[in-house]
């Protein structure tokens, strides 16, 4: 007994004592618990729900999320990569294309571009494709602004193959136009990329001319469709501003311009792992006519210009912290809100139920006696104790007490004489 007293007494049952104390976590006997239909069948509905939304937060988990970081661009001696194809309503005996930029570098060193003769109809696989790039292009610059979700997210690409593609049959006729394509390595500085009537030909002491004495003015008709326009390297099913876009002029002489501003993008996602570039584009075109004022030389000019920031694009999943969190706020949030509506219902229907008399509560009689009473005639005789039968005739305390004095005197002197007894 002493060492059970020493053991409850020591630090560790005390401390035992404590935490047991703070339980926030109570154990209910199974005998105090009742479980119902309507429970039940909450339940069942809670737990699937639940089971829903935990579903939805795992694929929202799932999908990544992108990160933008914009610093200063240092790479000031790079190269800059133009990557052209576009088609000019122009033999291409007729038209010159050329690169000229600010810092007065010959031309020709910059690459040279292929040009082929072609139709400037399109078969109905071509125009179909050159049809879905305008309608994404169009999508993307009247409602779509978030335009980065559907270019670097990993499996939100346009199913759109880069570069037009090939013709079914060849069309009848000599061609009528010239596609120009190809990739040109520019340095990173602002420029110019036209093309214009009339083969290049150098200029000392730098730049260049281009000779058109030959051309009659019906040769004229700088009418074009730009396939794919884009600087850096290529990446797949990327649409460009310029991408699907299509000028028509009924004027033999007629100037279009397009005003670019670059911007170096660096891309490492789970899909891409690429360095490019955005641009943003402003369109003009006017027609040339020296008698009413409007002078200028006919042809397409893309003047650019490179942007001093650099954005670094990032693709990142969600915190595993936030995502534990929410799981716990769906699975407790849920069950909590399901108890508080299934104990409000179980009380609108006992106020209803007493109020109007329904169900289990109809079936009680008023002035029913809730344990009814044998007669002796059942057999049953009930047992009165005396003293309560005279406690209830006349409540005398003084001779309740002088009852218990004599009763506690017999009990003493039958301890007393059976105590002598053993003496004797």
């Amino acid at each position: 007994m002493r060492r059970a007293a020493v053991a409850s007494r020591s630090p560790s049952s005390k401390a035992l004592k404590v935490v047991k104390e703070l339980d926030a976590f109570p154990k209910v006997p199974e005998n105090f618990k009742e479980t119902s239909v309507s429970g039940g069948g909450i339940s069942v509905v809670t737990f699937v729900f639940i089971a829903i939304l935990m579903i939805s937060e795992i694929q929202y988990y799932a999908n990544t999320l992108l990160k933008f970081d914009y610093d200063v661009d240092t790479e000031v001696d790079g190269k800059i990569k133009i990557n052209v194809d576009m088609t000019v309503a122009m033999r291409c005996e007729h038209i010159g294309a050329d690169v000229l930029d600010q810092t007065g570098q010959d031309t020709h060193s910059f690459g040279t571009l292929k040009m082929d003769n072609t139709h400037y109809e399109l078969s109905p696989r071509q125009q179909q494709y050159h049809s879905i790039t305008q309608q994404v292009n169009q999508y993307m610059r009247d409602e779509y602004h978030a335009i980065q979700e559907l270019m670097w997210l990993s499996g939100h690409q346009p199913a759109l193959k880069m570069g037009m593609p090939k013709r079914e049959v060849e069309p009848s006729g000599p061609p009528d136009a010239c596609r120009v394509h190809g990739t040109l390595e520019v340095n990173k500085v602002a420029g110019n990329f036209h093309i214009t009537a009339g083969k290049s030909v150098p200029v000392i002491p730098r730049g260049h001319a281009h000779l058109a004495m030959m051309l009659r003015p019906s040769d004229y008709n700088f009418t074009h469709r730009i396939d794919h326009f884009s600087f850096g390297d290529q990446s797949g099913g990327v649409i460009n501003p310029l991408d699907g876009e299509e000028q028509v002029t009924t004027y033999n002489y007629h100037l279009f311009q397009y005003f670019m501003k670059i911007v170096p993008t660096e891309v490492r996602t789970y899909s891409h792992q690429v360095d490019t570039y955005q641009y943003s584009v402003t369109e003009r075109s006017r027609p040339i006519n020296h008698d009413s004022g409007s002078h200028g030389v006919p042809g397409i000019f893309v003047k650019y210009d490179v942007f001093a920031f650099k954005i670094r694009v990032r693709e990142e999943l969600r915190p595993f912290w936030q995502f534990v969190v929410r799981l716990c706020g769906i699975a407790g949030g849920v069950f909590v809100v399901s108890g508080l509506l299934h104990d409000s219902m179980g009380v609108i229907v006992d106020v209803l139920c007493c109020r109007f008399k329904l169900g289990k509560y109809n079936n009680e009689k008023k002035g029913e006696p809730l344990l009814a009473q044998g007669t002796e005639s059942d057999g049953f005789k009930p047992q009165q104790n005396s003293l309560y039968t005279e406690f209830d005739q006349s409540y005398n305390p003084v001779h309740l007490a002088e009852q218990t004095l004599n009763s506690n005197s017999g009990l003493v002197n039958s301890a007393n004489d059976n105590y002598n007894g053993v003496n004797r």
